[in-house]
């Protein structure tokens, strides 16, 4: 069994390619994946700065095909002339263990130590799990990501003083309007990210705020809670001329706000400046909306120059999180190496239980015994085995995740004989890495 991810983030591709592969659903995509033969499990990572298909296959370079195929022809929901590939990184095994390990704990993320990451790795892993694409391989490692996030957030301060992309668009408005308290704001969306911008510009001194939502019972509900006002997307012509600032974090194939509303709203509002800042990806505004006068337009990639200078001040946790990880990805990768020593152990464990039974029978056979004699030799026999497995099962098990554990292997099945017809296959292993938790 092999681990293979393979994907594209904020600094491999720009947001006009990485916003091609946003799913409101990935089932379908899941689905199709492990209907191959080269790929068994999958989780499908799909965040505003990503897109990442974790996988486990027999056979890693038929999958990486797979995979590169698929993000090139099968999946993508637009056209780009750019070259997929060039984009795209590809990891193995302990390369894509650490990955997730690093994903879930925010320190991949384009603003170190963001808290929103985890959650959208939970749901990834559970929209995986309802498509019956996730099994015992890659549940196991998802949670062990989910538990290595843990301690980081507990052991380091990566998280301290973190930002969210909504609080760095959010200062971006501070920087351009210096007094908020006279301005309007709309955000369009009813989720995490509408929900800390909201936050984070009331807690600036905004004067006024709207939530505009597909679902007009969410804007409500959050709406409520800010105690602001609340309309469904119908309202947006009108509520955009009237808001100095908008922010917009929805799911939608195309853009809710073109260059055509755009020139309607700036002529309504007789020139007054306006700062879009938009989080979504797919994107929500259209590009060339920045280019018209007065209209101050930012998306996830603008904000990455300000996330970096944030980062700056938490990279003294980030070494202390890649301990934390490393260690983290060595315990799995001992489980993993466990695994794949279990057959030989159960093959040999099963070997020398038919020779017990044989030679236990044929002895029993030439002798005069009562039940309580067949029972004490029955006991000695399998005690005497036991002993003799004792070194060679607890060694193979020791060195399964380091390289001498393959070697080991490979020696053990020769000197027993595993791989002969005669080997006994039957009995059970004395132990099984799968209980170790």
């Amino acid at each position: 069994m092999k681990l293979l991810l393979v994907g594209m983030n904020h600094r491999s591709a720009p947001v006009e390619m990485r916003e091609r592969f946003a799913v409101d659903d990935p089932a379908p995509a899941l689905e199709k994946l492990v209907a191959g033969d080269e790929i068994e499990e999958a989780v499908l990572i799909s965040t505003c700065n990503r897109v990442e298909i974790v996988v486990q296959t027999p056979n890693v370079e038929a999958a990486r095909h797979r995979l590169v195929r698929f993000f090139g022809t099968e999946w993508a929901t637009r056209t780009h002339g750019a070259a997929i590939e060039d984009h795209l990184y590809v990891y193995r095994d302990a390369e894509a263990i650490a990955h997730v390990f690093r994903v879930a704990s925010a320190i991949d993320s384009m603003v170190v130590g963001e808290p929103q990451i985890l959650g959208q790795v939970k749901d990834a892993y559970r929209h995986a799990v309802d498509a019956g694409s996730c099994g015992p391989i890659l549940s196991r490692l998802f949670q062990r990501a989910f538990a290595t996030a843990k301690r980081v957030r507990s052991e380091t301060r990566i998280g301290h003083g973190a930002v969210s992309m909504a609080r760095i668009g959010v200062d971006l408005v501070a920087q351009v309007f210096e007094d908020l308290g006279s301005k309007k704001a709309l955000l369009v969306g009813a989720g995490e990210m509408v929900e800390a911008a909201l936050a984070a510009l009331q807690g600036n001194g905004l004067g006024h705020a709207t939530i505009a939502n597909r679902s007009l019972e969410r804007a409500r509900d959050l709406a409520e809670r800010f105690g602001v006002t609340a309309f469904g997307l119908d309202a947006l012509p009108r509520l955009l001329a009237e808001a100095d600032v908008v922010l917009t974090s929805v799911a939608v194939a195309e853009p809710i706000l073109g260059v055509e509303l755009a020139r309607e709203v700036l002529a309504r509002r007789r020139g007054r400046p306006v700062v879009v800042i938009d989080l979504g990806v797919p994107r929500n505004v259209a590009p060339e909306v920045g280019e018209i006068d007065n209209v101050y337009l930012y998306d996830v990639d603008d904000l990455q120059g300000i996330a970096s200078q944030n980062a700056e001040e938490r990279q003294r946790e980030v070494a202390r999180a890649g301990r934390i990880v490393s260690a983290e990805c060595q315990r799995f990768e001992g489980w993993l190496g466990a695994l794949e020593a279990l057959p030989t152990i159960r093959d040999l464990s099963a070997r020398a239980e038919a020779l017990r039974r044989a030679e236990f029978e044929r002895s029993v056979a030439r002798l005069d015994l009562d039940e309580e004699q067949r029972a004490g030799l029955e006991r000695m026999t399998r005690s005497l085995v036991s002993k003799l497995l004792h070194h060679p099962l607890t060694r193979l098990r020791k060195e399964s995740d380091r390289a001498e554990g393959l070697a080991l292997r490979g020696a053990a099945r020769v000197l027993f004989g595993l791989d002969e017809p005669e080997a006994g296959a039957d009995s059970e292993a004395l132990d099984d890495p799968a209980d170790d938790t």
